[in-house]
């Protein structure tokens, strides 16, 4: 069982030129599922939590690398 990716609480800069967000969830649990998906299929994804840390109003974002932006989309378009 893989284990869980935890959620980043703030956009890292170094991704900012190099990551694109191909998805957003408005539950972890679907945000988990997508990043685990990805990683299975050897694409490099990251959560970013991007929710009102009280009213959990927002949505979590999916990052890729932006070289696989088609394929991770591909991978988690039934999600």
């Amino acid at each position: 069982m893989p284990r869980p990716v935890p959620l980043l609480k703030f956009p890292v800069p170094a991704m900012e030129n190099e990551w694109v967000a191909i998805a957003g969830f408005s539950d972890d649990v679907r945000s988990q599922i997508a990043v685990d998906r990805l990683l299975t299929n050897g694409v490099d994804a990251v959560a970013v939590d991007k929710r009102d840390s009280v009213y959990k109003i927002g949505e979590i974002e999916v990052f890729v690398h932006r070289d696989n932006v088609l394929i991770a989309k591909e991978i988690i378009k039934d999600l």
